[in-house]
């Protein structure tokens, strides 16, 4: 399933992040934290495309029966950030329940990968995910027609804090920032309140894609800026 979690504005502001981290990046500014944690700096912005273009891909795994009507508006605003209700994807009477590649599948990998290759990571970002899950589960809200949405500060700004307190000993604040800011968000805004998918009129809900995806990739934003 292919759809833009928000509207184009958005994309032009996140490209122009990056572009600006590459800058830092070419200066070598963020380049040492990176390579002690065994990711080359490009490959860190390449993921952070990755990221970005994966946000269209949704790969649907069930489907729920709505308890209500189908939202009737093409636009949705939640927390100041205007969403693009995918009307094409009507499923007649359920949503579609999916999964982001770029706000789900990527960052997980990507948190795998650092837990496995940093196995005393391990303690300190199930912390991390424990806090950012339950700060992320107090704001986060359902939106009719879209899904669950939360604000898009909230995840890298708890993540930057345990980062912070949590990585100081372990010298990798951006790699807890990351873990901790990824896995607490999907945990605390989507998959805490799956229950509620059903009364909200929605064609798809997608895990880690609109609502949420934004804040998980400024969370990656924030963990190269940690770095």
């Amino acid at each position: 399933m292919f759809f833009a979690p928000f509207v184009f504005l958005y994309w032009i502001i996140f490209f122009v992040v990056i572009a600006f981290l590459v800058g830092m990046f070419e200066v070598g500014v963020i380049s040492y934290a990176f390579r002690s944690l065994g990711v080359p700096p490009q490959d860190a912005f390449m993921l952070l495309f990755a990221s970005l273009l994966g946000s269209f891909v949704n790969i649907p795994v069930t489907r729920i029966t709505r308890n209500v009507p189908a939202h009737p508006e093409q636009m949705v605003r939640s927390f100041g950030v205007q969403y693009r209700v995918p009307a094409h994807l009507e499923s007649h009477g359920s949503t579609v329940v999916a999964v982001n590649v770029g706000g789900a599948v990527v960052p997980i990998s990507l948190s795998a990968w650092l837990l496995f290759g940093h196995p005393a990571l391990l303690f300190p970002a199930a912390i991390g995910t424990a806090i950012v899950t339950f700060v992320v589960h107090r704001f986060a809200r359902p939106v009719p027609g879209l899904g669950i949405a939360t604000p898009m500060f909230i995840p890298p700004i708890v993540a930057a804090i345990v980062g912070i307190l949590l990585g100081a000993s372990a010298h990798h604040a951006d790699a807890i920032a990351y873990i901790s800011g990824v896995l607490g968000t999907l945990i605390g805004a989507d998959l805490l309140n799956i229950g509620k998918i059903s009364e909200l009129g929605a064609p798809v809900a997608s895990i880690g894609g609109a609502g949420t995806f934004d804040g998980i990739f400024l969370t990656g934003i924030v963990a190269v800026l940690l770095a």
